[in-house]
């Protein structure tokens, strides 16, 4: 039980819930349901009684594995990895399983979003309303705008107002950009003067909207905004004054890296998040120009096609919803033996019976109109793991009355254990699964956590050049392909980090879909819009069957460990790394425990603004510890490390009036002890997650006010 658990409860069937928690299930989620509130805690409580055993074998499973690797390394410990021998021993400790039999998903009733269509992907904070209704409301974006206020040009806005000259270049650049995906049957989109456009495939114009006409290339839709009164279309001889691109198809709402959510109360807020979302009644109200300004989510976008018959198309992302993994526990539910109930299991179930009022068309909009909930099923490792979600989803189906794999997951192809037996873990779910997708950064720390005892590993930024990182990514498509995922589900690639840089993302972020994958996280709306030529560009269905069929790299090169042998680095650049992970960890660790902000845009030891979750932060800290670990740096060196980044970070964050400096303060800073926590308590944390401390000191600094 934490520290921060002594809350007022009420008995459920057994369970201590926390009141909010309690009261928020019975008074606003369960309403308009059709469940009692006595049936659905009756039934949580046969859910957790079942399950929450299971999943506390699987986490002592994953000690043992953990263990006995540190055990093999150990023993071997001055010498090369033989890789032959490091096969044989995982696969004698039931690490590596077997590959199954050719075999084919079976996921019905999803929706085109995921199963047909390629295109960006948001994720999300969950706790804040107001970037939830943007990511939300980003399935449609303005190319101008996107262009005009970021460096995709390769430059940014001059200071002031509008520049005509950048304008111009904005305007050339969105008519390139048609003449590539809807040219004319004659001419080129810079000379059209208005009028019926004639395209050179007519099938491609599906409808218009007033003047506003409506075009389809690879599946996606493309607003052309025709108005001649406006500032920009009176200045354009066909009076085109916007480029609308179908952006964000998918958005995932996320419990887990992005949030700090420590208690009922945050819990609670998070879910009222996602009742506001399936409800479609969510709200945020903010301060702009010194006016109150409030979001909505949009509604669907009417147009008439070409033989006069009216058609809608969504006005929103497709909503998904990323519960936590399977290892923390929340204060907001107590089993009847007083521990802790499991987080994701809890998540499964409130965050299913939310999604009712869509399925039951209760509310404002639809989100799925094929009748399903996409929950998406961070760190789990193997296909136990995933067998075990699998069974879970089923006892929620049946709590609520739902038609079997109702309830869909997305795999997080995140942990060095679930790569390596990828075939096995789609297996364990074929018949619910509608995404698969990589995660650099959390497969990158967990890499490190594993094989932690090997030796020291590589500086952090060569992880991205390691051997095994190609494997990784290749495997991941080729999988999931070989799996008959094409059409029925998402296979994706991970985030653009640097909201900022748009044209390098523009330059390099292409290689997902040329990859074969049909999704790619990006950090914004603007970025999904700009990301979203990257798909016209690419036919992504096309490149899924060209490479469907292409063997599956072996696990030799995945399972090869990124070890500095044979490195001598010299001490400034030991102390440039120690100084660069430590700035990271600091600089993301203060707002978390201190503010509650579980996702921001940080500015990394160069000032360059990144975007930093818990997954960054593994990396960091599994990192430092690593080298701590093996005499590459000293105790002493990693403390000099962090009092010196301790002064940047508040530096960095001098104009934030709600920032408690930490250097000089060191020794009473919970950031700061948590910072350093993270680090010198790196090798005991359960597979390097940071949740464990992150929680621990969130809920002091909370309790003290």
């Amino acid at each position: 039980m934490t520290e921060y658990a002594a809350v007022p409860r009420i008995d459920k069937t057994g369970l201590a819930v926390a009141e909010p928690l309690a009261r928020f299930v019975d008074e606003q989620v369960l309403p308009g349901t059709g469940i009692e509130p006595d049936a659905f805690w009756a039934g949580a409580a046969g859910i957790f009684a079942r399950f929450a055993p299971e999943n506390v074998v699987l986490l002592a499973k994953r000690d043992d594995l953990q263990a006995r690797i540190d055990a093999w390394h150990e023993a071997g410990a001055g010498k090369p990895v033989d890789p032959a021998a490091y096969d044989a021993f995982l696969r004698e400790i039931g690490y590596l399983v077997p590959e199954p039999a050719p075999f084919a998903v079976t996921t019905e009733r999803v929706d085109a979003e995921v199963a047909t269509l390629a295109g960006p992907q948001l994720v999300v904070p969950i706790l804040n309303a107001r970037f939830l209704l943007n990511a939300a409301n980003a399935r449609w974006g303005s190319l101008y705008d996107a262009l005009y206020g970021t460096d995709a040009l390769g430059s940014l806005p001059p200071a002031g107002g509008y520049d005509t000259a950048r304008g111009a270049q904005v305007v050339a650049r969105a008519k390139t950009f048609l003449d590539e995906v809807v040219p004319l049957a004659d001419g080129r989109w810079a000379d059209f003067t208005g009028g019926e456009p004639v395209l050179a495939d007519p099938a491609q114009r599906v409808g218009r909207w007033g003047d506003h006409l409506l075009f389809r290339h690879h599946g996606l839709h493309i607003e052309l905004v025709v108005d001649p009164s406006s500032p920009i279309g009176s200045t354009d001889p066909a009076g085109i004054s916007d480029v609308i691109l179908e952006s964000a198809l998918t958005t995932i709402c996320d419990l887990e890296d992005s949030i700090a959510a420590v208690d009922a109360d945050d819990k609670v807020e998070a879910y009222g998040n996602w009742l506001g979302l399936m409800k479609g009644d969510l709200t945020a109200s903010f301060k702009k120009g010194g006016e109150t300004v409030s979001r909505t989510l949009d509604p669907d976008r009417s147009y008439t096609a070409p033989d006069g018959t009216e058609f809608t198309l969504p006005g929103r992302a497709l909503l998904f919803v990323r519960n936590v993994g399977h290892l923390m526990t929340t204060p907001a539910v107590l089993l009847p033996d007083g521990r802790e109930a499991p987080e994701g299991i809890l998540d499964g179930i409130v965050t299913s019976t939310i999604a009712l009022h869509d399925l039951n068309r209760a509310g404002k909009y639809r989100n799925s109109r094929a009748g399903s909930v996409y929950i998406v099923k961070p760190k789990m490792h193997g296909p136990e793991e995933a067998g075990f979600t699998d069974r879970l989803f089923d006892a929620i189906e049946d709590l609520l009355s739902m038609p079997r794999h109702t309830i869909k997951v997305g795999v997080m192809d995140e942990e060095r254990r679930t790569s390596a037996n990828l075939a096995a873990c789609i297996e364990a779910v074929k018949g619910r699964i509608m995404f698969v997708n990589t995660g650099f950064l959390d497969r990158t720390g967990d890499e490190m956590h594993t094989s932690m005892r090997a030796g020291p590993m590589i500086r952090k930024g060569e992880m991205k050049a390691s051997i095994w990182i190609d494997a990784y990514e290749q495997r991941n498509v080729l999988i999931g392909l070989a799996a008959g995922m094409a059409g029925k589900a998402q296979i994706g690639k991970g985030m653009w980090a640097a909201p900022d840089r748009m044209a390098d993302m523009l330059e390099q972020k292409i290689g997902h879909p040329k990859s074969g994958a049909s999704t790619a996280w990006v950090p914004s709306p603007t970025a999904a819009t700009l990301h979203a030529l990257h798909y016209h560009a690419v036919d992504v269905a096309e490149r899924q069957r060209e490479i469907t069929g292409q063997p599956v790299p072996p696990p030799d090169a995945l399972l090869t460990i990124p070890l500095a042998e044979g490195k001598n680095w010299s001490p400034d650049e030991i102390a440039a790394e120690l100084d660069n992970n430590a700035q990271g960890i600091l600089g993301y660790v203060v707002r978390w425990v201190d503010q509650g902000v579980g996702c921001s845009k940080v500015p990394d030891i160069h000032d360059v603004g990144l975007m930093e979750d818990r997954a960054t932060l593994r990396i960091s800290s599994q990192h430092m510890a690593n080298w701590m670990l093996h005499g590459v740096a000293s105790a002493a060196e990693v403390d000099a490390a962090l009092t010196r980044m301790a002064a940047k970070v508040d530096a960095q964050n001098a104009g934030d009036p709600a920032y408690v400096p930490m250097a000089g303060n060191e020794a009473d800073s919970l950031a700061f002890q948590a910072a350093r926590a993270l680090v010198f308590e790196g090798l005991d944390q359960p597979s390097g997650y940071t949740e464990p401390l992150l929680h621990r000191f969130r809920q002091r600094a909370k309790a003290a006010g």
